[in-house]
């Protein structure tokens, strides 16, 4: 039996250097955790020494994520979803101003020509789109300035303490919200739009935020009411939008605060399924009498 050269092993080893993600490349350091050897471009920072992206990947599994106060998720940048929206609806407005005829194709209306005639347009000849569509459409600039900057104030606040997701969802709720009662209590003929539904959704669940976290309140109170005497007294206003927005946004927020933290998320889905159930209800009602 012929014996081995006594520098052997040295070799094998050596030629066993190498990452175990890179093979043609040299790795003298090894994993903290999996013990394997991994190169500079695989070494991930510990607390001691090197961990391998896997070994990294598979510890973060086990990590809770950080949540707002109402069950969302952090994130880095809390008026992301509030920016988007401005940018959406300013987006929209521009194809509004090279093309005017966008408004009537996705403008809210019940019905046209309006009972006891067949109507051939409008959310009763199942178009019911514009329910969302015209949450998207405003009617000039000053129309879309107040608006947006009304997002600009409350939205990113809400959307810190709610969480992306459940702040998208309570705004999109409140704009159906809005276009449903107006849809339920105008002029089926009379066209509708703008994200002012939406916005006093927001409104309405910053007040339940602003109670349920015992902040002051007196300022929102006085701006609703100084924006519902306006929708009142001022030609070309929907204050049925307003209403209506207000009233989901403000449900929406309860269900979302008042959840227990025992199956949160799911109480929480719940709630905003329930107060979009009303909204259809209402519309499918309105539809049957316009029909």
């Amino acid at each position: 039996m012929t014996d081995q050269p006594a520098d052997q092993p040295a070799a094998a080893e050596s030629a066993a250097a190498t990452c175990y993600r890179h093979p043609d490349r040299e790795a003298h350091i090894r994993c903290v955790r999996c013990n394997r050897r991994i190169c500079p471009d695989c070494m991930i920072d510990a607390s001691v020494g090197f961990q391998c992206p896997e070994c990294v990947r598979e510890g973060n599994q086990g990590v809770r994520r950080a949540r707002t106060v109402f069950g969302g998720r952090l994130s880095d940048d809390p008026g992301y979803v509030s920016k988007a929206l401005i940018g959406i609806n300013a987006l929209v407005f521009l194809v509004q101003l090279a093309s005017p005829s966008i408004e009537s194709r996705f403008w809210l209306i019940g019905a046209f020509p309006p009972p006891p005639s067949v109507a051939f347009t409008g959310v009763a000849d199942g178009e019911f789109y514009r329910l969302l569509s015209a949450a998207f459409l405003h009617g000039g600039f000053l129309h879309l300035a107040l608006n947006m900057y009304a997002i600009f104030l409350f939205g990113p606040p809400l959307e810190a303490a709610l969480g992306r997701v459940r702040f998208s969802a309570l705004y999109l709720v409140s704009a159906l919200g809005g276009s449903a009662l107006s849809f339920a209590f105008s002029n089926p003929a009379q066209p509708s739009l703008g994200a002012s539904g939406a916005v006093f959704g927001l409104l309405g669940a910053f007040l339940v935020v602003n109670r349920k976290l015992g902040r002051d309140t007196s300022g929102v109170l006085v701006l609703l009411a100084i924006n519902f005497v306006f929708g009142f007294i001022a030609s070309g206003i929907d204050w049925r939008a307003h209403l209506g927005g207000l009233i989901a946004g403000a449900l929406c927020a309860l269900a979302l605060v008042h959840a227990p933290r025992e199956r949160r998320s799911l109480v929480q889905a719940a709630g905003l399924a329930l107060v979009l159930a009303a909204v259809l209800v209402v519309v499918a009602l309105r539809t049957a009498q316009l029909t």
